[in-house]
């Protein structure tokens, strides 16, 4: 596997333990805490990975970056909560940061 492929499972492993801390209700609930521990220890494993090829200002960038935009996401689909223009301003301020850092010579 690549280190990009590395840096996208983390993210989705994030992305997903960040979805299920909702679930947790104060991590009173086994089989969601359960998911949080295993996808933020995926996450850690995978980004650790990641950066013996990417550098850690770049692969943090788009893992922080991704993950933020996706959980949004992940709220809005699976959660209900209201995504308005405030918040899609947000999350491309994110992206266009990514994208940014990234031209600047990141990698």
């Amino acid at each position: 596997m690549t280190a990009f492929s590395f840096l996208m499972l983390a993210i989705i492993a994030e992305v997903f333990a960040s979805s299920m801390l909702k679930r947790t209700e104060g991590f009173t609930r086994i089989g969601p805490s359960i998911g949080v521990v295993v996808g933020y220890g995926t996450a850690f494993y995978c980004l650790a990975l990641t950066l013996k090829v990417i550098p850690i200002g770049t692969a943090y960038a788009i893992w922080a970056g991704l993950g933020t935009a996706l959980t949004a996401i992940v709220g809005v689909v699976l959660y209900k909560e209201r995504f308005n223009r405030k918040k899609v301003l947000g999350v491309l301020c994110i992206i266009l940061g990514v994208v940014v850092l990234n031209l600047a010579g990141g990698h």
